[in-house]
């Protein structure tokens, strides 16, 4: 908290130099900065640098109640971030920096706190191609690419927490062609270390290569509108997105390649994610397939073999349907199954969930009240099955 404050006096400091170089401006002298068009931000005035500042916070209360427990209330800043972005020196060279705040984001992993999602800097060659370096999100699943912020449900879905790629450091290379009206397309590839965010404990020689493929047989969305949920701009003419993505994570050291708890022996994994999203006159359809495998997923402690720590590996699909009202009210439903592999299927459950939303729209997805409610129904290998239960609310604010 104490960072957070420091930095958002970093903010204010900023700002009001700004509003000083305006009132200069006024007088005749030159300013310091201007007031950038992207939104809140400043460009310098000899177009050297960028800055554009940007913050969000999810605020979130909710019931759960698993079966045969008593229910738990939920209550907590679900997010809290603080992001940056921009050039220096010229357009071409760019930069984004997102920080996490909220208990969550904060928490250690690694051998380090987790305040640092995005640090990276992008090269821009030409229109099409992005060169990137640092530590920002992988070209995987397209629910884990989409921000959270721009959800139309309070969070992603069960698939999403146990199969995605999350962030990673490394080399990214991005390749798009875009056209509203069109076929379009985007090549996405990337080569990084493979451990996930902030990790720095017990590195190893492997490395993760990634590689995805997005294709716009209809044309582009109306403002990169594959990259939030809900149609909240209504497309005039249909709009859809196919895409398929696939990682190797060689010789990873956690349970989920970037994400998870630390294995007792290394596994090279194999991920793979189809995604389809079709949006039309505030219609919008998802589905995605998301799976892990690798080969012997149990891994044993070497000093004790009666502790285990496996990979998590299986399959799930996820379906979605949503319609945003003139009035920006929405409704969605989804169903998730998940299907876990052989090899962990005594120690893990199959699950199907079941989830209804209703938000309404205040300003897009900066301002936005959401309401959810789902059912999980684990199947476990015995036969016994659970279910659990929640509600939520949830209030997002950001600029």
């Amino acid at each position: 908290m104490k960072n957070f404050l420091l930095t958002l006096s970093l903010m204010f400091s900023l700002l009001l130099s700004a509003q000083e170089g305006a009132v200069e401006q006024k007088q005749g002298t030159e300013p310091a900065y201007i007031i950038s068009k992207k939104g809140l931000g400043f460009t310098a005035k000899d177009s050297l640098f960028q800055l554009n500042l940007g913050f969000r916070v999810q605020s979130r209360a909710g019931f759960a109640k698993a079966e045969g427990e008593s229910g738990t209330v939920e209550g907590e800043i679900r997010r809290m971030r603080l992001k940056l972005d921009g050039f220096v020196y010229n357009p071409k060279f760019g930069y984004k920096v997102e920080l996490g705040f909220s208990a969550r984001d904060m928490a250690v992993s690694g051998n380090n706190g987790n305040v640092i999602l995005d640090g990276v800097l992008f090269y821009k060659p030409t229109k099409n191609w992005v060169i990137g370096f640092g530590q920002t999100k992988l070209p995987g699943n397209s629910q884990r690419v989409i921000s959270s912020g721009s959800l139309e449900f309070t969070d992603r879905t069960i698939n999403n927490s146990k199969f995605n790629i999350d962030r990673d450091f490394g080399l990214f290379l991005d390749y798009s062609k875009q056209d509203a009206n069109h076929f379009s397309y985007s090549l996405k590839g990337a080569i990084t270390k493979g451990e996930g965010r902030n990790y720095t404990k017990e590195l190893n020689d492997g490395i993760a290569l990634t590689g995805k493929v997005e294709l716009f047989p209809l044309g582009a969305f109306t403002k990169n509108g594959s990259h939030f949920e809900g149609d909240l701009l209504r497309e005039k003419t249909p709009k859809l997105m196919l895409s398929g993505a696939f990682s190797q994570n060689n010789n990873a050291g956690r349970s989920q390649g970037q994400l998870g708890n630390d294995l007792f022996e290394s596994r090279t994994l194999q991920s793979v994610f189809f995604d389809a999203m079709f949006k039309y006159n505030g219609w919008t359809a998802m589905s995605a397939y998301m799976s892990r495998t690798t080969d012997n997923a149990i891994t044993v402690n070497p000093l004790d073999a009666t502790k285990k720590q496996a990979v998590f590996v299986g399959h799930g699909v996820d379906t979605q349907l949503s319609y945003v009202f003139p009035s920006n009210y929405q409704i969605a439903g989804r169903f998730s199954t998940q299907k876990v592999g052989d090899d962990i299927k005594t120690i893990s459950p199959n699950v199907d969930e079941y989830a209804i939303s209703l938000s309404r729209y205040i300003l897009d997805h900066k301002l936005k009240v959401q309401t959810e409610f789902s059912y999980e129904n684990e199947k476990f290998y015995t036969g016994n099955t659970s279910g659990n239960w929640y509600a939520r609310v949830q209030v997002e604010i950001g600029i």
